[in-house]
């Protein structure tokens, strides 16, 4: 439709100007003493027209002429620029190609060029940010080369190219430089270094995921559990980690944390501390009641820790491996001191809902032998010890035996029970 539009302007074009010149009859006369001069008018216009070109042309072609120079040194800088860009494209494939001297170098022909670019005044868009990119370039290769004093340098040159207040882009870079930095300290194991230069970034930035699992590394390194633990909780709810993994990563460092207590008191403050879920796992809740009693501290207590192990144990044993029932009732016949009625009355009613559970059987025995009810502990204690499978039960067990046994002088049934409490403590 354009094309046709054009055809129909060019043809009224053609016509209307044939209808003025073959029909202008209007003449032009000069005179110049004691000449005189006729022209057509269309001749007149013409010449005009042809002299207008011709006048236009020259100009032009003088303006190109004095601007030569100029366009020239105006290439040559086209010609560094994309010179520039291709260093950058080269380093970044030498770096993740495992080529570090290589692209070290290319970094550095970035920056060569960017230094002549500037000594001639040239105005390069992004020049700071491309420089700063050059140098964590340079700095990567560095860092892979243990050439501890060039990366260093590199990296300041980069913080000194993307101020703090610099633009948006330059913004991202500098934060970007400084997450890479604590990913350096980490590498040279050095956590305290690595959380120094993460405190530095910004709150929004300090809350992305790479600057989560920097910080989750460096506080684990450092031992700083509380941290780590807050941390991985943090990228557990932005999604920086499966569920199946957080949870793992959690309850390792809740099992550290109370592990490294050192008093009754810390291990309580460390216990509140946890979130409810946390606390009714079989595996937290068993490692603070063993810690609790190694600590001697308070049995109450300790059973309290273990009443949701205990239920579960109950309702759903499947739940529960094998390690962790061992685990549950060796850490419940430690804390049978000052059993109080309520568990003896859990205790018993659970022996008497599976009488041949040797397990239930064997606690119930050590809670009545706790509560001086001899002849019926040793009663259940006879009738436990022989179908227990878990060798540090029936150590418990025959040692409780061979106590009571020496206890009313039976000294060849206390011999016998101190043997087999030796043998099964060896067999552990």
């Amino acid at each position: 439709m354009r094309a046709a539009l054009w055809f129909v302007g060019l043809f009224a074009l053609a016509v209307a100007l044939a209808l003025f010149a073959g029909n202008n009859q209007g003449v032009v006369t000069l005179f110049w003493l004691p000449y005189r001069v006729d022209l057509s008018l269309n001749m007149v216009l013409l010449l005009l027209l042809a002299v207008f070109a011709t006048g236009y042309a020259a100009l032009r072609a003088f303006s190109v002429l004095v601007m030569l120079p100029h366009q020239a040194k105006r290439w040559r800088q086209q010609q560094k620029e994309r010179q520039m860009y291709q260093a950058l494209v080269e380093s970044l494939s030498h770096l993740q190609a495992g080529r570090y001297v290589r692209a070290r170098k290319s970094a550095l022909v970035l920056l060569k060029l960017s230094d002549e670019l500037r000594a001639e005044h040239a105005d390069v868009p992004q020049d700071a940010t491309l420089r700063a990119i050059a140098h964590m370039l340079a700095a990567d290769s560095a860092h892979a080369l243990r050439d501890v004093e060039a990366r260093n340098e590199h990296y300041e040159e980069a913080m000194n190219d993307v101020p703090a207040n610099g633009t948006l882009q330059q913004q991202e870079v500098r934060e970007g430089a400084q997450m890479r930095a604590a990913r350096w300290s980490l590498d040279d194991r050095d956590p305290q270094e690595a959380l120094q230069r993460l405190a530095q970034l910004p709150p929004g930035a300090s809350r992305r995921t790479m600057a989560l699992r920097i910080q989750l590394k460096a506080s684990r390194l450092a031992h700083a559990t509380q941290s780590a633990l807050d941390t991985a909780r943090l990228l557990a709810k932005h999604g920086g980690l499966s569920q199946e993994v957080a949870d793992s990563i959690t309850r390792g460092l809740i099992l550290e944390q109370l592990q490294h207590t050192h008093d009754a008191d810390q291990l309580q403050r460390a216990w509140n501390g946890l979130q409810p879920a946390d606390q009714r796992a079989p595996d937290v809740a068993l490692a603070a009641a063993r810690k609790l009693m190694e600590l001697q501290g308070s049995p109450s207590q300790a059973r309290t820790w273990l009443l949701p192990v205990w239920e579960q144990f109950l309702q759903a044993p499947q739940s529960l491996s094998g390690a962790q029932v061992q685990r549950l009732f060796v850490n419940l016949q430690q804390a049978l001191d000052e059993l109080d009625a309520d568990w003896l009355a859990r205790i018993e009613s659970a022996q008497r809902a599976a009488p041949q559970e040797p397990r239930l059987l064997y606690l119930a025995g050590m809670a009545c032998v706790q509560r001086q009810l001899w002849g019926k502990g040793e009663q259940l204690l006879q009738s436990a010890v022989g179908r227990l499978s878990d060798a540090p039960l029936r150590a418990s067990a025959w040692k409780a035996l061979a106590i009571m046994a020496e206890q009313r002088e039976d000294t060849a049934a206390a011999a016998r029970a101190w043997r087999e409490a030796a043998l099964h403590a060896l067999s552990r």
